[in-house]
């Protein structure tokens, strides 16, 4: 039975090199499992994803952990039997130890105050997700951001200890599962007490910034998304910049473009009435040209929206006894259309034209709409024959 690795990360969290021997390297598939005698690399777990970093110059791109033995997954192989210097990726360590410590406030608040449970953490490329077992509201999660950046503030030690199974018996912690053995317990001591494998910071003063970004309903609970430290400000950044932009192109102070923006969408959506307004003036101008009485039509328009195509067949549909077939796109997008009839079922006429012509769409018995591949000459062969035959 292999030793298990001697797990630095937990001797110190701000371990940031260390040298080990090389006890095994295997390859499997396109990368070498490398398993070391002693790593401050933390494996994937608990919601916190694995460490990156190097091991001498060979890159480690995943660490994972089986029965107490820690792989890490490497682009090039190492040499078994030799001593290696090893660094880890230590800005997104960090980053990922002010994420995973802001949760635990978090969850630990939610806990308290609503007696909600903490039942799914993922630490993102970009945001932490956490799901709880219940409704959570706008003014919940306010009151949780606001008391959890007090606890930020407070500048509190962060603790991580193994009890006894005398002391963990009468212990109030959080826990996902039923654990059993040596459990290790992460306390923010007024805040949260939490059976927990990861890394955090050892001051909660560390964490920096915590920031509630989302909340949404998942499945019969809450899903919140947050952004924890560097992440938070990255975050404020990005928009301090889109906010800015977008106060020039408005001419609006970044405080009020808000109600710029509400008057522009205002704006446009009167002129989008005046603009339909316009396009239908135009269609019926159209569709006059077009002689009382003509039994069937067929035309191609450019540039019609789906709206435009109703409005313009259902008009021309009134100056014929037939059926009015109207087109628009071009034979590399495809065409959209729009058939109609005040005296014809145009169901089975569609049905037949969209097995012929691989199109798609539907309706009722006066009007369907949909798009179809075929070239303008097969559109206007299959019509013409079909006209012919009614």
């Amino acid at each position: 039975m292999e030793q298990e690795t001697e797990k630095l990360y937990y001797q110190n969290t701000y371990l940031r090199t260390f040298t080990a021997k090389v006890l095994k390297c295997e390859r499997q598939e396109n990368v070498y499992h490398v398993v070391l005698n002693r790593t401050a690399f933390y494996p994937e777990g608990g919601g916190q994803p694995a460490d990156t970093g190097v091991i001498n110059t060979v890159n480690v791109l995943d660490v994972q952990e089986k029965k107490g033995i820690i792989i890490h997954k490497t682009d090039r192989p190492l040499a078994v039997g030799s001593s290696v210097r090893c660094g880890i990726n230590w800005p997104r360590r960090f980053s990922l130890m002010q994420q995973h410590s802001g949760e635990h406030i978090v969850s630990g608040l939610v806990h308290r105050f609503y007696h909600l449970d903490n039942v799914g953490f993922h630490m993102g490329a970009k945001a932490i997700t956490v799901d709880f077992n219940g409704e959570l509201g706008e003014n919940d999660l306010a009151l949780v951001e606001r008391l959890a950046n007090e606890a930020v503030f407070r500048n509190i030690e962060i603790k991580t200890d193994c009890p006894s199974e005398e002391e963990l018996a009468v212990l109030d912690y959080r826990s996902k599962k039923e654990l059993t053995g040596k459990v290790r317990i992460v306390t923010v001591p007024g805040y949260d007490a939490c059976a927990c494998c990861g890394t955090h910071v050892v001051r909660t003063g560390e964490i920096g910034v915590i920031k509630i970004m989302s909340a949404q309903r998942y499945k019969g609970g809450t899903r919140v998304s947050m952004l924890c430290g560097d992440r938070a400000v990255a975050d404020y950044n990005e928009k301090e910049k889109s906010v800015g932009a977008v106060s020039v192109l408005l001419s609006a102070k970044p405080e009020g473009i808000g109600q710029a923006v509400e008057r522009v969408l205002e704006e446009n959506a009167s002129l989008k009435k005046q603009l339909a307004e316009i396009r239908r003036r135009t269609l019926e101008e159209q569709a006059k040209c077009v002689q009382e009485g003509t039994k069937n039509i067929c035309l191609f328009e450019e540039n019609l929206t789906s709206n435009d195509l109703r409005t313009f067949c259902l008009l021309l549909c009134e100056r014929c006894s037939g059926i009015a077939a109207v087109f628009s796109g071009d034979e590399t997008q495809g065409y959209k259309y729009a058939i109609s009839s005040t005296s014809e079922d145009v169901r089975p006429f569609i049905k037949e034209f969209n097995k012929a012509l691989n199109g798609r769409g539907g309706g009722s018995k006066g009007l369907v709409q949909g798009t179809v591949k075929g070239s303008q000459k097969e559109i206007h062969r299959f019509i013409r024959r079909s006209f012919e035959n009614m």
